[in-house]
């Protein structure tokens, strides 16, 4: 096997959980997604926010630690034949992105769920009422319990680079985090991945993470903010 394939198996990217997540000021919101997977719990929560803010990584977090049966979909993978099992949990990703067919699934689903003791956990880049769907279940959307996710402050990004640095076992230079605060996208995944690239690079090319390597790798990457 290559030395480059080696090294990129040497840390696996770790599976979303509700511990990782850097919480910021979501703390509520990680404490009812915990409520929703213990088995007496049955409500059910629309999460919305930005590309970026996370909400993908929360609803596979609550999916995979549910104690209920958990079926985790992206709104293109919802159709028509959409079901759920009664005592289940249905988690569907960028709701805004449904398909007509899909959003008249969802919509007999909600109708359908208190019957089946169906939970539902939403995620959309909108709150309901600027959802671009049918009415009717705009209305069902915005009745659920509602949850913005909030954004990280910058100096909670730079505790959540440097955490992650720590865990990768990078020896960085001091000034790399906030270079990459001031130049890089602000959105936590993408820093993140930027830092792994810094890594590997690293590892690949026998050089520390400097700031000048990182310098090099964002000039010739789609991470820079222009000037």
């Amino acid at each position: 096997m290559p030395q480059q394939q080696l090294l990129l198996d040497l840390k696996p990217k770790q599976p979303p959980t509700l511990e990782n997540f850097v919480a910021g000021a979501n703390a509520e919101l990680l404490a009812r997604l915990r409520l929703l997977t213990q088995p007496q719990c049955f409500e059910s929560l629309y999460l919305w926010g930005p590309a970026g803010s996370g909400k993908s990584h929360l609803l596979g977090a609550t999916a995979g630690a549910s104690a209920h049966p958990a079926t985790f979909l992206p709104a293109q993978k919802v159709g028509a034949d959409t079901t759920a099992s009664a005592g289940s949990l249905l988690v569907i990703d960028d709701v805004e992105q449904l398909s007509a067919d899909a959003q008249i699934a969802l919509f007999r689903l909600f109708n359908a769920a208190r019957f089946l003791g169906l939970t539902l956990l939403l995620s959309g880049s909108e709150p309901p009422l600027r959802l671009n769907l049918r009415e009717d279940l705009r209305t069902r959307i915005g009745q659920m319990l509602i949850y913005q996710v909030q954004p990280l402050s910058d100096g909670e990004k730079a505790a959540a680079l440097q955490r992650h640095a720590i865990e990768r076992g990078m020896l960085m230079d001091a000034g790399v985090v906030q270079y990459l605060l001031r130049h890089g996208r602000r959105d936590l995944p993408s820093l993140i991945t930027m830092l792994d690239y810094l890594d590997r690079v690293s590892l690949e090319q026998h050089r520390s993470p400097t700031l000048p390597l990182l310098r090099e790798l964002m000039q010739t990457s789609f991470d820079l903010d222009p000037p």
